[in-house]
């Protein structure tokens, strides 16, 4: 399939007729509608846009089975790791600032750190440690290559500082910088990285300096009963009749998504909607303006959306930047296959989907909230669905695809 180049994909989008083009768009809600009626998912909000505007926003199915409530393209999903590089942007204001570095060892801000081990040698039985060859960074962080498991949370109600300390008095699992591990607790880290260098607690400063500057109005880490009526539950295929069932957010450790007492986790702690994540993305295709403020510097958002890990494998076609996955391949991934390669974005664990193509000038959000997806979240055939529609849609507007 023919890609368009961005400047003349641009024109095109802004001079179609309004009603052709939302014609053209009408087919990704029709693609994605059958894993609705097979009950594969319980509903989908699938939105495409430019660094300036939306060009097609659309919802399916139900927001909750329970009761029928119809899914609405503004309802607030959980994103759980798509919440990683959100952190990270955290990071980068403060880069920004001059508060911090992103090579700045971890220790500085968290003496925790200090003297971290290395399990060398592991057996049930028996672990042989070893001191860390250096630091753990920032940097490391926010590309997993920071020898960093998990952790359990025994208390739902643990701060972020204490939370903190549980994960620094584990070994880590190889030297920092040397391997690739995906560790949702190293930007949980990252979160109180940002409370101590900011002098904020971490929800505040995100808050204050990012949701509210980019209108992020409905991203949070804590629902109010009022949007948790309009939040899409998640469900799971049951075992045994293969039908949908609501799944438990293991990530809430036990709290209640509306409680305000569970710690702000940078690691995939986050709720939203489709519109206020491409709010955050266009802000990055403009290079770090929003509202006609340089609100992060282009030079810092390049550093991010690189290639950080160098010949260490993360995921097919897909190394790390600094808390964004880049496309450095996108054969790899059926469902990568219409991004350009440069695009960065991330996915989260019950399907929700965001990817920023800027070499074509484009944003996808995809939101759905189904557990246990195959081969993984990010390849899943609903998410294949939408991305091929998106693409037959955006070429139909093409001088080849009107022919």
């Amino acid at each position: 399939m023919r890609r368009i180049p961005f400047c003349v994909l641009t024109a095109l989008l802004l001079l179609a007729p309004h009603s052709r083009a939302e014609d053209r768009f009408s087919e990704i809600p029709k693609k994605v509608q059958p894993f609705v009626d097979k009950g594969e998912i319980s509903g989908a909000v699938m939105l495409v846009a430019t660094k300036d505007r939306i060009l097609h926003l659309s919802a399916v199915g139900a927001s909750d089975l329970a009761t029928g409530r119809p899914m609405q393209t503004g309802d607030t999903f959980w994103i759980a790791s798509m919440s990683k590089p959100i952190t990270a942007l955290g990071i980068a204001l403060l880069v920004d600032d001059g508060k911090l570095s992103f090579d700045d060892p971890v220790e500085k801000y968290l003496p925790e750190f200090r003297r971290q081990w290395v399990i060398q040698e592991g057996a049930p039985d028996r672990r042989v440690l070893v001191p860390a060859a250096r630091p753990i960074r920032i940097r490391d962080l926010l590309t997993h290559t920071s020898g960093m498991g998990e952790y359990v949370v025994t208390d739902p109600h643990w701060t972020l500082a204490e939370m903190s300390k549980v994960v620094a008095r584990e070994p880590l699992r190889f030297q920092p910088g040397s391997w690739w591990a995906y560790s949702t607790a190293g930007l949980d880290v990252a979160g109180r990285v940002i409370e101590v260098a900011s002098g904020q607690p971490f929800a505040d400063f995100m808050r204050e300096r990012l949701f509210d500057p980019l209108g992020m109005s409905h991203t949070t880490f804590w629902l109010t009963p009022a949007q948790d009526q309009s939040r899409a539950r998640s469900y799971r295929p049951n075992a045994g009749t293969h039908r949908l069932e609501e799944a438990v957010i293991a990530y809430m450790y036990g709290g209640a998504v509306t409680d305000p007492d569970r710690p702000a986790l940078g690691g995939a702690g986050l709720f939203s909607t489709a519109e206020d994540v491409a709010k955050l993305y266009q802000m990055m295709l403009n290079r770090g303006v929003a509202g006609g403020r340089q609100l992060i510097k282009s030079e810092t958002l390049a550093e991010m959306t690189r290639n950080q890990i160098g010949s260490l494998t993360a995921r097919p076609g897909m190394p790390w930047g600094l808390g964004f996955c880049v496309v450095a391949d996108p054969t790899k991934m059926v469902a990568n296959h219409t991004l350009s390669p440069g695009s960065f974005g991330h996915g989260g664990a019950f399907g929700t989907d965001s990817w920023a193509d800027p070499t074509r000038g484009l944003i996808y959000v995809f939101m759905i909230q189904r557990d246990a997806l195959k081969p993984t979240p990010d390849d899943s055939a609903m998410r294949r669905a939408y991305q091929d529609a998106a693409e037959e849609a955006l070429v139909a507007d093409s001088p080849e695809g009107q022919k």
